[in-house]
């Protein structure tokens, strides 16, 4: 018993400092909040209340970084202020990305109800901000934001991955993107869709592992794309179901084909590709 009890100790002591994920999810949904007033309690009417809270923020945020040194190279205060000053670039971003999402749905009524309902509106507009603060070198505290969406829409994005503008995600429950994932402008998926990286050992973890998904891409339902050398080519619709790991060059377009010969020899599976 004493043993586990000094394995308790090393495990408190040693991780004394680290930012719990509650107070990671707060500072997010915070921050959220003041962007999009649909996810406040209560709206903040006066300017000057406004620079309040983002200098509130700011130094909660600088805080958190400071107790926690080894998460990032530098100056903790520097860090946060870098953040704040590009939170309206964040802002805009998000904002083209409910523009996609209420162009791309005809189901979307409004605005506010992407904003207030929308898996995929969440979800990106964590990995924004969660990108943002990568981009910083911060470690960890990204991953939290992610996961966090992740757990509440069942979409899983790597604060490291590179997304470009307009970017939607429809529906979006089991959607996976991966760390090295570069996704270019006006992209639509949906559902199930993993862009993914084909195995690769523990060493090669920096190296270039999930694909390249060029503009104006629409990739549906369950689809699998894998592999760092795997380039999806612009204004390609990729369908549902299929598996790639091999590029695709612009203006194609790829579907599952399954084709039952008789009741013996079962079913044939082909990809088609149209140019």
């Amino acid at each position: 018993m004493n043993s586990f009890l000094e394995k308790l100790h090393a495990a408190h002591r040693d991780c004394s400092d680290c930012p719990s994920p509650k107070a990671v999810q707060d500072f997010f949904s915070e921050v959220l909040g003041l962007l999009f007033p649909e996810f406040t309690v209560q709206r903040i009417e006066d300017p000057d209340e406004i620079r309040k809270e983002l200098n509130r923020l700011e130094s909660y945020f600088s805080d958190l970084l400071i107790r926690n040194p080894h998460l990032y190279e530098g100056d903790g205060k520097e860090i946060a202020k870098a953040f704040f000053s590009n939170l309206e670039r964040v802002f805009d971003s998000i904002n083209q990305d409910i523009d996609a999402m209420f162009e791309g749905d005809p189901a979307a009524k409004s605005r506010t109800e992407i904003v207030r309902s929308y898996p995929g509106f969440f979800a990106i507009a964590a990995y924004r901000v969660a990108h943002e603060i990568h981009k910083l070198g911060v470690q960890l505290i990204p991953r939290i934001i992610t996961e966090f969406a992740h757990g509440k829409t069942g979409i899983d994005i790597h604060p490291g991955a590179q997304i470009g503008h307009h970017f939607c995600i429809d529906h979006g429950t089991g959607v996976v993107i991966g760390e090295t994932t570069n996704i270019g402008n006006h992209v639509k998926i949906y559902q199930g869709v993993t862009l993914g990286a084909l195995s690769v050992r523990k060493k090669d973890a920096d190296s270039k592992r999930h694909p390249t998904i060029e503009d104006k891409v629409v990739i549906y339902a369950g689809a699998t794309i894998l592999g760092g050398e795997t380039t999806i080519g612009e204004n390609t619709v990729i369908g549902g179901n299929v598996w790639l790991t091999k590029s695709v060059p612009a203006n194609s377009r790829v579907y599952y084909q399954s084709r039952m010969h008789n009741e013996n020899s079962g079913v044939t599976d082909t990809y088609v590709f149209k140019g």
